[in-house]
């Protein structure tokens, strides 16, 4: 007991406060700067301290009673029963002193037992009630969350003939997938289920990105675009990108394992006259020679100018096609009747 503190004025009660006022007073500063409440700093601390000494003084009687004089506080709560006439109160202050000598012991004694058990239940309800508020709080959702990493994506390209054998730079839009701009991931923003997403912490978006196709791919082989796949989340790794060649189908390119089967469409004239002819191989451009008197389906073969894995390297084999026109001039009709009269009077011989 401090008699240089003023209880009354700690709890904000009056000096005639009843019990009730006062413990009703208390258990509302109590849950107001609980440490539990407030934090575990020496001032909040001390501030539950003091509510509590002041509660613990002026629910006991005795020690009210004591405090009051001490302090000379000499306001007394006014009695609501009619006071006795003052001859027979007289007459009665024998006996009244007699039975209040009998059972002073025991009245302090049970009065203190009541004012300690008291502020036990008191104290006790103000714990339940933090529990449970602490119980009904939504989870935090701000809490570190472990890293995940993207997923891979995977999508097809197509190549012409040309562009598998040569390799090429090539346009490919992919549909991505990526931790929400607003929430970040997290799925809530501010224990709110993210309206940008709702609530799913991702969004997808198209992407266009050039990739670099090496000479030489085969259909159905893969490509990998290591970190161009769906973003990692809370510091995970993207995932890769995984491109599935496909090649246009053509009559002029085929593919035989290494080899290359190119078809080669040349005219009459140069099928009999023999011409120099370039055609695209893996490594850029080769030149050939078709022989004068070349027929129809005959081939050529180009050592090591097919498609390469490892140290080995196919071939190019080349078929020839004569291709007959069909819209000639008059100039080239009159060529050709003197070509077949030529023939017509060789065969007569």
């Amino acid at each position: 007991m401090d008699i240089k503190v003023n209880y009354y004025e700690i709890l904000g009660v009056s000096v005639t406060a009843e019990s009730a006022e006062i413990k009703s007073a208390y258990r509302k500063l109590a849950r107001q700067y609980h440490p539990d409440v407030c934090g575990n700093d020496a001032e909040s601390v001390n501030k539950f301290k003091k509510i509590t000494e002041a509660y613990e003084v002026l629910i006991d009687t005795e020690q009210r009673k004591k405090y009051n004089m001490l302090k000379g506080i000499y306001a007394e709560r006014v009695e609501k029963k009619e006071q006795a006439e003052p001859n027979e109160k007289a007459e009665k202050v024998n006996e009244e002193s007699k039975k209040h000598e009998a059972h002073k012991a025991y009245s302090q004694a049970e009065q203190k037992h009541k004012s300690q058990q008291g502020f036990s239940n008191v104290f006790n309800d103000i714990l339940d009630n933090l529990k449970n508020k602490q119980s009904t709080k939504p989870k935090n959702k701000q809490k570190k969350e472990q890293p995940k990493n993207g997923e891979d994506i995977h999508c097809e390209v197509m190549l012409t003939m040309l562009e598998s054998i040569n390799g090429c730079n090539k346009t490919v839009n992919i549909l991505v997938t990526e931790p929400c701009k607003a929430c970040n991931g997290r799925q809530f923003i501010n224990q709110t289920k993210c309206r940008a997403c709702n609530g799913k912490g991702e969004e997808q978006n198209h992407k266009k990105i050039t990739v670099k196709i090496p000479p030489s791919v085969k259909p159905g082989s893969k490509i990998r675009i290591p970190n161009e796949g769906n973003k990692g989340i809370n510091g995970g790794k993207n995932g890769d990108l995984y491109l599935n060649v496909q090649i246009e189908s053509s009559d002029i390119y085929k593919y035989d394992g290494l080899n290359i089967n190119y078809t080669l469409v040349i005219p009459p004239h140069d099928a009999v006259l023999g011409s120099t002819k370039e055609i695209n191989v893996p490594d850029g451009k080769v030149s050939m020679k078709v022989m004068a008197g070349t027929s129809q389906g005959q081939k050529y073969r180009l050592a090591n100018q097919g498609l390469k894995k490892g140290n080995k390297t196919g071939d190019l084999i080349v078929t020839i096609k004569i291709d007959i026109p069909k819209d000639l001039s008059k100039e080239e009709k009159d060529l050709y009747k003197k070509l077949q009269d030529i023939a017509n009077k060789e065969t007569a011989k």
